[in-house]
Protein backbone atom coordinates (compact mmCIF):
# COMPACT_ATOMS: atom_id res chain seq x y z
CA UNK A 1 0.00 0.00 0.00
CA UNK A 2 2.86 2.40 0.82
CA UNK A 3 4.57 1.69 -2.52
CA UNK A 4 1.28 2.17 -4.36
CA UNK A 5 0.69 5.56 -2.77
CA UNK A 6 4.24 6.61 -3.57
CA UNK A 7 3.68 5.71 -7.22
CA UNK A 8 0.40 7.64 -7.28
CA UNK A 9 2.02 10.72 -5.75
CA UNK A 10 4.75 10.61 -8.36
CA UNK A 11 2.48 10.10 -11.37
CA UNK A 12 1.56 13.76 -11.94
CA UNK A 13 -2.12 13.18 -11.20
CA UNK A 14 -4.56 15.84 -10.02
CA UNK A 15 -5.93 13.50 -7.38
CA UNK A 16 -6.30 9.88 -6.36
CA UNK A 17 -8.27 7.65 -4.02
CA UNK A 18 -7.38 4.19 -2.73
CA UNK A 19 -10.07 1.96 -1.22
CA UNK A 20 -8.99 -1.30 0.38
CA UNK A 21 -11.38 -3.90 1.83
CA UNK A 22 -10.04 -6.85 3.81
CA UNK A 23 -12.61 -9.54 4.60
CA UNK A 24 -12.24 -12.58 6.81
CA UNK A 25 -15.17 -14.97 6.49
CA UNK A 26 -16.43 -18.22 7.96
CA UNK A 27 -19.30 -19.88 6.11
CA UNK A 28 -21.50 -22.85 6.97
CA UNK A 29 -23.84 -24.65 4.56
CA UNK A 30 -26.57 -26.94 5.88
CA UNK A 31 -28.99 -29.26 4.11
CA UNK A 32 -31.80 -29.79 6.58
CA UNK A 33 -29.84 -29.96 9.85
CA UNK A 34 -26.78 -31.64 8.41
CA UNK A 35 -23.68 -29.52 7.99
CA UNK A 36 -22.48 -30.25 4.45
CA UNK A 37 -19.76 -27.67 3.84
CA UNK A 38 -17.59 -25.27 5.83
CA UNK A 39 -15.59 -22.61 4.06
CA UNK A 40 -13.16 -20.01 5.40
CA UNK A 41 -11.75 -17.18 3.33
CA UNK A 42 -9.39 -14.26 3.82
CA UNK A 43 -9.47 -11.77 0.96
CA UNK A 44 -8.26 -8.27 0.18
CA UNK A 45 -9.60 -6.11 -2.64
CA UNK A 46 -8.01 -2.82 -3.60
CA UNK A 47 -9.53 -0.24 -5.93
CA UNK A 48 -7.68 2.84 -7.16
CA UNK A 49 -9.37 5.86 -8.71
CA UNK A 50 -7.26 8.50 -10.44
CA UNK A 51 -8.42 12.04 -11.24
CA UNK A 52 -7.17 14.18 -14.11
CA UNK A 53 -8.17 17.81 -14.75
CA UNK A 54 -8.34 18.78 -18.44
CA UNK A 55 -10.15 21.27 -20.65
CA UNK A 56 -11.83 22.85 -17.63
CA UNK A 57 -13.30 19.49 -16.62
CA UNK A 58 -12.39 16.64 -14.29
CA UNK A 59 -12.09 13.04 -15.41
CA UNK A 60 -11.67 9.88 -13.39
CA UNK A 61 -10.97 6.21 -13.94
CA UNK A 62 -10.82 3.22 -11.59
CA UNK A 63 -8.78 0.03 -11.68
CA UNK A 64 -8.21 -2.97 -9.42
CA UNK A 65 -4.90 -3.77 -7.76
CA UNK A 66 -3.82 -7.38 -7.19
CA UNK A 67 -1.13 -8.75 -4.87
CA UNK A 68 0.71 -10.28 -7.84
CA UNK A 69 1.30 -6.92 -9.51
CA UNK A 70 4.83 -5.63 -9.86
CA UNK A 71 5.90 -2.00 -9.67
CA UNK A 72 5.95 -1.89 -13.47
CA UNK A 73 2.41 -3.31 -13.59
CA UNK A 74 1.20 -0.61 -11.23
CA UNK A 75 2.87 2.18 -13.20
CA UNK A 76 1.29 0.86 -16.40
CA UNK A 77 -2.16 0.67 -14.78
CA UNK A 78 -1.84 4.21 -13.40
CA UNK A 79 -0.75 5.54 -16.80
CA UNK A 80 -3.60 3.76 -18.60
CA UNK A 81 -6.16 4.96 -16.05
CA UNK A 82 -4.94 8.54 -16.42
CA UNK A 83 -5.42 8.24 -20.18
CA UNK A 84 -8.97 6.97 -19.74
CA UNK A 85 -9.71 9.78 -17.26
CA UNK A 86 -8.92 12.32 -19.99
CA UNK A 87 -11.89 10.95 -21.92
CA UNK A 88 -14.28 11.79 -19.07
CA UNK A 89 -15.73 15.32 -18.92
CA UNK A 90 -17.28 15.92 -15.49
CA UNK A 91 -17.73 19.35 -13.97
CA UNK A 92 -14.81 20.17 -11.62
CA UNK A 93 -15.06 19.21 -7.95
CA UNK A 94 -12.74 18.65 -5.01
CA UNK A 95 -12.17 15.40 -3.14
CA UNK A 96 -12.84 15.40 0.62
CA UNK A 97 -9.97 16.99 2.52
CA UNK A 98 -8.11 15.67 5.58
CA UNK A 99 -9.39 13.58 8.43
CA UNK A 100 -7.98 10.47 10.06
CA UNK A 101 -10.02 7.75 11.72
CA UNK A 102 -9.51 4.22 13.00
CA UNK A 103 -12.67 2.84 14.58
CA UNK A 104 -14.71 -0.29 15.27
CA UNK A 105 -18.38 -0.13 14.31
CA UNK A 106 -20.72 -1.09 17.20
CA UNK A 107 -20.86 -4.87 17.74
CA UNK A 108 -20.60 -7.54 20.42
CA UNK A 109 -18.95 -10.03 18.03
CA UNK A 110 -15.53 -8.48 17.45
CA UNK A 111 -13.74 -10.78 19.92
CA UNK A 112 -15.84 -13.90 19.32
CA UNK A 113 -14.36 -17.08 17.86
CA UNK A 114 -15.98 -17.35 14.43
CA UNK A 115 -16.31 -21.14 14.61
CA UNK A 116 -18.06 -20.94 17.97
CA UNK A 117 -20.27 -18.07 16.83
CA UNK A 118 -21.20 -19.97 13.68
CA UNK A 119 -22.28 -22.99 15.69
CA UNK A 120 -24.28 -20.80 18.08
CA UNK A 121 -26.03 -19.10 15.16
CA UNK A 122 -26.89 -22.49 13.65
CA UNK A 123 -28.28 -23.70 16.98
CA UNK A 124 -30.44 -20.57 17.20
CA UNK A 125 -31.80 -21.16 13.69
CA UNK A 126 -32.64 -24.84 14.17
CA UNK A 127 -34.19 -24.19 17.58
CA UNK A 128 -37.06 -22.66 15.59
CA UNK A 129 -37.74 -25.91 13.72
CA UNK A 130 -40.72 -26.90 15.88
CA UNK A 131 -43.69 -26.63 13.49
CA UNK A 132 -45.26 -30.02 12.77
CA UNK A 133 -44.95 -30.73 9.05
CA UNK A 134 -42.35 -28.01 8.68
CA UNK A 135 -38.59 -28.09 8.28
CA UNK A 136 -35.68 -25.85 7.43
CA UNK A 137 -34.85 -27.27 4.03
CA UNK A 138 -31.57 -25.39 3.69
CA UNK A 139 -29.60 -22.90 5.73
CA UNK A 140 -26.46 -20.92 4.99
CA UNK A 141 -24.65 -18.87 7.63
CA UNK A 142 -22.03 -16.29 6.69
CA UNK A 143 -19.85 -14.59 9.31
CA UNK A 144 -17.73 -11.66 8.18
CA UNK A 145 -15.09 -9.37 9.63
CA UNK A 146 -14.52 -6.46 7.26
CA UNK A 147 -11.91 -3.73 7.39
CA UNK A 148 -12.44 -0.78 5.05
CA UNK A 149 -9.56 1.64 4.55
CA UNK A 150 -9.93 4.78 2.41
CA UNK A 151 -7.08 7.17 1.60
CA UNK A 152 -6.87 10.02 -0.86
CA UNK A 153 -4.51 12.65 -2.21
CA UNK A 154 -5.94 15.36 0.07
CA UNK A 155 -5.01 13.73 3.36
CA UNK A 156 -7.99 11.47 4.07
CA UNK A 157 -6.87 8.33 5.92
CA UNK A 158 -9.83 6.50 7.43
CA UNK A 159 -10.27 2.93 8.54
CA UNK A 160 -13.26 1.13 10.07
CA UNK A 161 -13.95 -2.45 11.09
CA UNK A 162 -17.31 -4.21 10.93
CA UNK A 163 -18.46 -7.60 12.21
CA UNK A 164 -21.62 -8.94 10.58
CA UNK A 165 -23.61 -12.12 10.14
CA UNK A 166 -25.99 -13.07 7.36
CA UNK A 167 -28.33 -16.04 7.65
CA UNK A 168 -30.18 -17.38 4.62
CA UNK A 169 -32.79 -20.02 5.40
CA UNK A 170 -35.55 -21.76 3.46
CA UNK A 171 -38.39 -22.72 5.81
CA UNK A 172 -40.51 -25.43 4.17
CA UNK A 173 -43.92 -26.89 4.93
CA UNK A 174 -45.04 -30.18 3.39
CA UNK A 175 -48.64 -31.33 3.31
CA UNK A 176 -50.35 -34.20 1.50
CA UNK A 177 -50.98 -31.92 -1.48
CA UNK A 178 -47.80 -29.88 -1.88
CA UNK A 179 -44.57 -28.53 -0.47
CA UNK A 180 -44.34 -24.77 0.08
CA UNK A 181 -41.23 -22.66 0.75
CA UNK A 182 -40.40 -19.15 1.90
CA UNK A 183 -37.03 -17.43 1.79
CA UNK A 184 -35.61 -15.75 4.89
CA UNK A 185 -32.65 -13.37 4.80
CA UNK A 186 -31.60 -12.20 8.27
CA UNK A 187 -28.64 -9.88 8.96
CA UNK A 188 -27.19 -8.43 12.14
CA UNK A 189 -24.06 -6.99 13.77
CA UNK A 190 -24.92 -7.97 17.35
CA UNK A 191 -25.84 -11.56 18.19
CA UNK A 192 -29.04 -12.25 20.11
CA UNK A 193 -29.82 -15.99 19.79
CA UNK A 194 -33.36 -15.58 21.09
CA UNK A 195 -34.09 -12.92 18.48
CA UNK A 196 -32.72 -15.17 15.72
CA UNK A 197 -34.87 -18.07 16.90
CA UNK A 198 -37.93 -15.84 17.17
CA UNK A 199 -37.48 -14.47 13.65
CA UNK A 200 -37.02 -17.91 12.06
CA UNK A 201 -39.93 -19.32 14.10
CA UNK A 202 -42.18 -16.57 12.74
CA UNK A 203 -41.24 -17.54 9.20
CA UNK A 204 -41.84 -21.22 10.00
CA UNK A 205 -45.39 -20.38 11.06
CA UNK A 206 -45.87 -18.25 7.98
CA UNK A 207 -44.75 -20.97 5.57
CA UNK A 208 -47.25 -23.31 7.22
CA UNK A 209 -49.92 -20.66 6.82
CA UNK A 210 -49.01 -20.17 3.17
CA UNK A 211 -49.70 -23.85 2.60
CA UNK A 212 -53.13 -23.36 4.17
CA UNK A 213 -53.81 -20.00 2.54
CA UNK A 214 -56.81 -19.46 0.27
CA UNK A 215 -57.58 -16.91 -2.40
CA UNK A 216 -60.13 -14.44 -1.02
CA UNK A 217 -63.10 -13.08 -2.90
CA UNK A 218 -61.83 -10.28 -5.13
CA UNK A 219 -61.86 -7.52 -6.13
CA UNK A 220 -62.14 -5.84 -2.77
CA UNK A 221 -61.19 -2.52 -1.21
CA UNK A 222 -59.56 -2.89 2.19
CA UNK A 223 -57.04 -1.33 4.57
CA UNK A 224 -53.58 -2.85 4.02
CA UNK A 225 -50.87 -3.14 6.67
CA UNK A 226 -47.19 -3.07 5.71
CA UNK A 227 -44.44 -4.51 7.92
CA UNK A 228 -40.95 -3.01 8.49
CA UNK A 229 -39.29 -4.44 5.36
CA UNK A 230 -41.90 -2.87 3.07
CA UNK A 231 -42.12 0.34 5.13
CA UNK A 232 -38.38 0.81 4.65
CA UNK A 233 -38.73 0.11 0.93
CA UNK A 234 -41.36 2.85 0.62
CA UNK A 235 -39.29 5.37 2.59
CA UNK A 236 -36.15 4.57 0.58
CA UNK A 237 -38.04 5.33 -2.64
CA UNK A 238 -39.10 8.68 -1.20
CA UNK A 239 -35.50 9.32 -0.10
CA UNK A 240 -34.12 8.53 -3.57
CA UNK A 241 -36.02 11.55 -4.87
CA UNK A 242 -34.04 13.77 -2.47
CA UNK A 243 -30.55 12.72 -3.61
CA UNK A 244 -28.14 15.45 -4.69
CA UNK A 245 -27.53 13.63 -7.99
CA UNK A 246 -31.27 13.53 -8.76
CA UNK A 247 -31.62 17.22 -7.93
CA UNK A 248 -28.57 18.19 -10.01
CA UNK A 249 -29.86 16.29 -13.05
CA UNK A 250 -33.39 17.70 -12.54
CA UNK A 251 -34.74 14.18 -12.11
CA UNK A 252 -36.34 14.82 -8.71
CA UNK A 253 -40.11 15.14 -8.50
CA UNK A 254 -40.28 17.14 -5.27
CA UNK A 255 -38.43 20.24 -4.09
CA UNK A 256 -37.64 21.39 -0.56
CA UNK A 257 -40.76 22.72 1.08
CA UNK A 258 -43.13 20.59 -0.99
CA UNK A 259 -45.87 18.89 1.03
CA UNK A 260 -46.08 15.22 0.03
CA UNK A 261 -49.16 14.76 2.24
CA UNK A 262 -51.41 17.57 1.10
CA UNK A 263 -54.80 17.60 2.86
CA UNK A 264 -53.51 14.88 5.18
CA UNK A 265 -56.09 13.27 7.45
CA UNK A 266 -53.76 10.58 8.81
CA UNK A 267 -50.35 10.63 10.48
CA UNK A 268 -47.77 13.13 9.30
CA UNK A 269 -44.62 11.33 8.14
CA UNK A 270 -41.21 12.27 9.55
CA UNK A 271 -38.16 10.19 8.61
CA UNK A 272 -34.49 10.49 7.75
CA UNK A 273 -31.28 8.65 6.97
CA UNK A 274 -28.51 7.84 9.45
CA UNK A 275 -24.89 6.86 9.09
CA UNK A 276 -25.02 4.57 12.13
CA UNK A 277 -28.02 2.46 13.11
CA UNK A 278 -27.78 -0.09 15.93
CA UNK A 279 -27.46 -3.63 14.61
CA UNK A 280 -27.41 -2.55 10.96
CA UNK A 281 -24.68 -3.97 8.74
CA UNK A 282 -24.94 -0.98 6.40
CA UNK A 283 -23.78 1.40 9.15
CA UNK A 284 -20.68 3.38 8.31
CA UNK A 285 -18.76 6.39 9.63
CA UNK A 286 -17.74 7.60 6.16
CA UNK A 287 -18.68 7.08 2.54
CA UNK A 288 -16.75 5.64 -0.41
CA UNK A 289 -14.88 8.94 -0.84
CA UNK A 290 -13.87 9.02 2.83
CA UNK A 291 -16.23 11.91 3.58
CA UNK A 292 -17.70 12.16 7.08
CA UNK A 293 -21.44 11.48 7.21
CA UNK A 294 -24.13 13.74 8.64
CA UNK A 295 -27.61 12.40 9.45
CA UNK A 296 -30.42 14.10 7.55
CA UNK A 297 -34.18 14.47 7.91
CA UNK A 298 -35.76 13.78 4.51
CA UNK A 299 -39.39 14.52 5.39
CA UNK A 300 -40.61 16.47 8.40
CA UNK A 301 -44.34 16.26 9.01
CA UNK A 302 -44.77 15.26 5.39
CA UNK A 303 -42.80 18.22 3.99
CA UNK A 304 -39.54 17.80 2.05
CA UNK A 305 -36.87 18.95 4.52
CA UNK A 306 -33.40 18.09 3.18
CA UNK A 307 -31.43 16.74 0.26
CA UNK A 308 -28.43 14.43 0.74
CA UNK A 309 -25.60 12.87 -1.22
CA UNK A 310 -21.93 12.79 -2.09
CA UNK A 311 -19.48 15.65 -1.70
CA UNK A 312 -19.17 15.88 -5.49
CA UNK A 313 -22.84 16.56 -6.14
CA UNK A 314 -23.10 18.62 -2.98
CA UNK A 315 -20.46 20.94 -4.43
CA UNK A 316 -22.33 21.13 -7.72
CA UNK A 317 -25.41 22.31 -5.81
CA UNK A 318 -23.42 24.82 -3.75
CA UNK A 319 -24.05 23.06 -0.44
CA UNK A 320 -21.51 24.17 2.17
CA UNK A 321 -21.52 20.97 4.23
CA UNK A 322 -22.67 17.97 2.17
CA UNK A 323 -24.13 15.05 4.10
CA UNK A 324 -21.93 12.47 2.38
CA UNK A 325 -23.40 9.45 0.58
CA UNK A 326 -25.44 8.06 3.46
CA UNK A 327 -26.30 4.37 3.63
CA UNK A 328 -29.97 3.37 3.52
CA UNK A 329 -30.28 3.26 7.32
CA UNK A 330 -33.82 4.59 7.73
CA UNK A 331 -35.19 6.14 10.93
CA UNK A 332 -38.87 7.13 11.18
CA UNK A 333 -40.91 8.69 13.97
CA UNK A 334 -43.83 6.87 15.58
CA UNK A 335 -47.45 7.54 14.66
CA UNK A 336 -50.73 7.39 16.54
CA UNK A 337 -52.26 4.12 15.29
CA UNK A 338 -53.31 1.73 18.06
CA UNK A 339 -54.07 -2.00 18.02
CA UNK A 340 -57.70 -1.20 18.77
CA UNK A 341 -57.95 1.08 15.74
CA UNK A 342 -56.34 -1.53 13.50
CA UNK A 343 -58.84 -4.21 14.55
CA UNK A 344 -61.85 -1.89 14.30
CA UNK A 345 -62.28 -2.60 10.56
CA UNK A 346 -61.31 -5.43 8.20
CA UNK A 347 -57.68 -5.29 7.07
CA UNK A 348 -55.07 -7.21 5.11
CA UNK A 349 -51.62 -7.57 6.72
CA UNK A 350 -48.90 -8.37 4.18
CA UNK A 351 -46.46 -11.03 5.37
CA UNK A 352 -44.67 -11.82 2.10
CA UNK A 353 -44.61 -9.84 -1.14
CA UNK A 354 -42.78 -10.46 -4.39
CA UNK A 355 -41.46 -6.94 -3.89
CA UNK A 356 -43.18 -3.67 -3.09
CA UNK A 357 -43.32 -1.54 -6.24
CA UNK A 358 -43.20 2.23 -5.82
CA UNK A 359 -43.14 4.73 -8.69
CA UNK A 360 -43.28 8.39 -7.75
CA UNK A 361 -43.72 9.59 -11.33
CA UNK A 362 -46.58 7.19 -12.07
CA UNK A 363 -48.09 7.88 -8.63
CA UNK A 364 -48.22 4.14 -8.00
CA UNK A 365 -47.68 1.72 -5.14
CA UNK A 366 -48.52 -1.97 -5.26
CA UNK A 367 -47.25 -5.49 -5.62
CA UNK A 368 -47.98 -9.20 -5.77
CA UNK A 369 -48.91 -10.64 -2.37
CA UNK A 370 -47.64 -14.16 -1.70
CA UNK A 371 -48.97 -14.36 1.84
CA UNK A 372 -51.17 -12.04 3.85
CA UNK A 373 -53.54 -12.28 6.79
CA UNK A 374 -57.09 -11.05 6.29
CA UNK A 375 -58.91 -9.90 9.41
CA UNK A 376 -62.66 -10.00 8.77
CA UNK A 377 -63.58 -8.58 12.16
CA UNK A 378 -63.71 -11.95 13.90
CA UNK A 379 -60.92 -14.18 12.66
CA UNK A 380 -57.51 -14.00 10.97
CA UNK A 381 -57.39 -15.88 7.66
CA UNK A 382 -54.19 -16.62 5.66
CA UNK A 383 -54.68 -15.62 2.01
CA UNK A 384 -52.59 -15.80 -1.17
CA UNK A 385 -52.78 -15.35 -4.95
CA UNK A 386 -53.67 -11.65 -4.89
CA UNK A 387 -52.18 -8.28 -5.79
CA UNK A 388 -52.70 -4.75 -4.53
CA UNK A 389 -52.65 -1.41 -6.30
CA UNK A 390 -53.09 2.20 -5.16
CA UNK A 391 -52.23 5.80 -5.95
CA UNK A 392 -49.15 6.75 -3.93
CA UNK A 393 -50.44 10.28 -3.33
CA UNK A 394 -53.65 8.89 -1.81
CA UNK A 395 -51.69 6.46 0.37
CA UNK A 396 -49.52 9.29 1.70
CA UNK A 397 -52.55 11.51 2.32
CA UNK A 398 -54.36 8.94 4.45
CA UNK A 399 -51.58 6.73 5.88
CA UNK A 400 -51.42 5.79 9.54
CA UNK A 401 -48.31 4.79 11.47
CA UNK A 402 -48.30 2.58 14.54
CA UNK A 403 -47.40 3.82 18.00
CA UNK A 404 -45.24 0.73 18.49
CA UNK A 405 -41.61 1.11 17.39
CA UNK A 406 -39.24 -1.61 16.20
CA UNK A 407 -35.61 -1.98 15.17
CA UNK A 408 -35.23 -4.40 12.28
CA UNK A 409 -32.23 -4.55 9.96
CA UNK A 410 -31.66 -1.16 8.36
CA UNK A 411 -34.89 0.30 9.73
CA UNK A 412 -36.07 1.80 12.99
CA UNK A 413 -39.56 3.20 13.34
CA UNK A 414 -43.23 2.20 13.46
CA UNK A 415 -43.68 -1.56 13.12
CA UNK A 416 -46.72 -1.15 10.87
CA UNK A 417 -48.00 1.29 8.30
CA UNK A 418 -51.66 1.30 7.32
CA UNK A 419 -52.70 2.18 3.78
CA UNK A 420 -56.37 3.09 3.59
CA UNK A 421 -58.86 1.67 1.08
CA UNK A 422 -56.45 -0.18 -1.21
CA UNK A 423 -57.70 -2.08 -4.27
CA UNK A 424 -56.94 -5.81 -3.99
CA UNK A 425 -57.37 -8.01 -7.06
Amino acid sequence: MTDLIGLLNGAGLDGWRVSRTATESYELFFVHKKLETVRATDTVTTQVTVYVDHDGKRGDSTFAVYASMTEKDLKDRIRSAAGRARLVFNEPYQLPEGGTLDVQLPTDMDKADMKVLGRQAADAVFAADTVEGGSINACEIFLYRDTLWVQNSRGVDKKQRLCRVMIEAIPTYTSEKESVELYEDYRFTSFDPQKVTSEIARRMREVRDRSLAVKPHTPMTVNVLLRPHEIRRLLCCLADDAGYASVYSHANLHKLGDDLQQDCDGDRLTFGLKGILSGCEQSTYFDADGAALHDVCILKNGVAESYYGSTRYGQYLGIKEPSGELPRCVSAERGTLTEQEIAAAPYLECASLSGLQVDLYSDYIGGEIRLAYYWDGQKRIPVTGIAMSARLSEVLRHLRLSQTLCLEGAYEGPDRLMMKDVAVL
